[in-house]
């Protein structure tokens, strides 16, 4: 059995030195009021760890919600330089075109 780093043989040392000097009437008052301080000492540390991560949780969320709002902001100023490129492309002649506003070849020419 190890506590606190402390195994059994130190700490019934321990017990029989407060034994000589606080006596057994008082001894029972002070283990109560020494596992009431280390009671609230579990209970403030288990506070500390819950809220920590608490405050880690909505850290991340908000890490999470700015980065959906960056790739949001950068989809939207995308679709419009897109669109943009596509009408330019839309613009520019191609070959079927040309094809189209040749004359027609006649009989005369095809002879």
């Amino acid at each position: 059995m190890n506590i606190f780093g402390i195994g059994l043989p130190e700490m019934a040392l321990i017990f029989v030195v407060a034994l000589l000097i606080f006596g057994p009437k008082k001894l029972p008052e002070i283990g109560r009021s020494l596992g009431k301080a280390i009671r609230s000492f579990q209970d403030a540390s288990n506070e500390f760890q819950n809220e920590f991560k608490r405050e880690a949780e909505k850290l991340e969320e908000s890490v999470k919600m700015h980065a959906q709002l960056e790739a949001s902001e950068n989809s939207v100023a995308a679709t419009p330089a897109a669109a943009a490129a596509a009408e330019t492309e839309n613009l520019e002649p191609d070959s079927s075109v040309a094809a189209v506003t040749e004359p027609a070849p006649t009989e005369e020419s095809v002879g």
